[in-house]
């Protein structure tokens, strides 16, 4: 019976050794050609560039990474607001649910429409379904209807509705 020193030895011996070197070889050629396309994908691929980008502006900014854009957003469609222009009010209406259906979509939360898309968001919007359902409404009002008639005060109420949904949403 061998041993484990008999094993090594036979293993290590110069002809054993000399026998091995071609699948060595080979072996080494596959490793590094695998290797260098990992390096190549890696490189290629927006994943490695957007979890860094990720975890370094959370560390830096001690806020979640979609954050900074859903304030940056909300920030663009307050300054409609500013203008005093009921056709921006209209239209600050308009981009507050879409961006309350993209920031549904973006979180897993599907649906055929609007209101399905939110239903499948419910655990989050539970206490405030019916006012973003009520806002949806005002805003195909002002989409459907030209006459539509919509107050500073209307507007900024239907505003506040959607930021309140799209931070529950979008900051969980």
């Amino acid at each position: 019976m061998l041993g484990i020193k008999d094993f090594i030895y036979f293993i290590s011996s110069s002809t054993i050794q000399d026998a091995l070197l071609p699948v060595k070889l080979v072996c080494v050629g596959f490793t590094l050609f695998f290797l260098a396309g990992v390096i190549y994908f890696m490189m290629n691929s927006s994943w490695l560039q957007y979890k860094f980008l990720e975890d370094t502006t959370e560390f830096f900014s001690w806020k979640s990474y979609g954050e900074q854009q859903i304030v940056k957003r909300w920030e663009k469609i307050k300054k409609r607001m500013e203008t005093g222009s009921e056709a921006d009010y209209k239209l600050a209406i308009i981009e507050a649910d879409d961006f309350l259906m993209e920031t549904l979509d973006e979180r897993g939360y599907e649906g055929e429409n609007f209101e399905e898309a939110l239903k499948s968001a419910s655990r989050l919007v539970s206490s405030m379904f019916s006012q973003i359902m009520d806002a949806h409404q005002v805003r195909n009002s002002v989409v459907y209807d030209p006459n539509f008639s919509l107050p500073a005060e209307r507007a900024k109420g239907v505003l506040a509705v959607y930021e309140a949904a799209v931070n529950l949403i979008g900051l969980e």
